[in-house]
């Protein structure tokens, strides 16, 4: 009994020294992971004030941001885990076997992250350019992301197209070639005359020799409001080459005013 206890108390100083070590790398290993998660959201916010004052792609900025945070975040838990006694050759080992059965599963979603950082470093094209690639990659490029392209399609609605899709076909860029938007407001007195006047609209549009016409070009007249006095506004949009944008919108606003006075439709003034 007594050897046991001797026993007891000659290992108990060895246990408590253990013990504390222990819990002061634990706290390291916890402190160097929040102050390497606070630095790694200071490296993200300089990244991304630094190239806001250049050129930058407007995509380009939040992802170089975000990448560079997360590669110190990376350094921080693997320093976090050394600091603990945990191999980190065996962590690294066992990632990259992890990331290689990853990469086969997800074949099809590296494609797009690759087909991505392409479009981004290459640019054939940017944010705002007017594409026609193939299916329904066609519009005005909105966001170039890490996995899809967001484009605005001549009908308003939005479609997210994969960036291997668009890489690995041909892509017309019209920004490059020239092609300008033109906005053209026409109000009228008579909301119920808007069908009549879409119709002439779109007649006196597919009549201008200087408009674009195509799939991704082709101009559209819609409705853009209705006001509360009784009347409406519609809306034309088409695209024409850039030597001709600064006189086509006066252009088509005269005879537009002109075709649906004739019509019966009364143009109003705009409020």
């Amino acid at each position: 009994m007594n050897d046991t206890l001797a026993r007891l108390f000659h290992l108990q100083p060895a246990l408590i020294v253990t013990i504390t070590n222990g819990a002061v790398h634990l706290v390291l290993a916890a402190l160097i992971i929040a102050v390497g998660w606070w630095f790694s959201n200071r490296v993200g916010s300089m990244l991304e004030r630094g190239l806001a004052r250049t050129h930058a792609d407007p995509t380009l900025a939040p992802l170089i941001a975000s990448l560079g945070s997360w590669a110190v975040r990376i350094l921080a838990f693997i320093a976090a885990l050394g600091e603990i006694g945990v191999a980190t050759a065996s962590v690294l080992a066992v990632l990259g076997a992890a990331g290689l059965a990853i990469g086969l599963a997800l074949q099809g979603t590296l494609q797009n992250i690759a087909a991505g950082l392409m479009l981004l470093m290459l640019r054939p094209f940017r944010v705002g350019d007017v594409i026609e690639g193939s299916g329904a990659a066609a519009g005005s490029v909105r966001e170039i992301g890490l996995f899809t392209t967001r484009i605005e399609r001549t009908d308003g609605n939005v479609v997210f197209v994969p960036n291997s899709t668009i890489w690995s076909n041909p892509v017309i860029n019209y920004s490059t070639g020239g092609a300008k938007h033109v906005n053209v407001e026409i109000d009228i007195a008579h909301r119920t005359d808007v069908d009549t006047a879409i119709g002439v609209l779109k007649k006196i549009v597919a009549d201008e020799p200087r408009v674009l016409g195509g799939t991704t070009l082709a101009p559209a007249v819609t409705v853009d409001s209705y006001p509360s006095d009784g009347g409406a506004r519609l809306r034309v949009d088409a695209w024409m080459r850039e030597p001709d944008a600064p006189l086509i919108g006066e252009t088509l606003h005269s005879r537009a005013a002109e075709a649906l006075e004739e019509a019966g439709c009364k143009v109003a003034e705009p409020a």
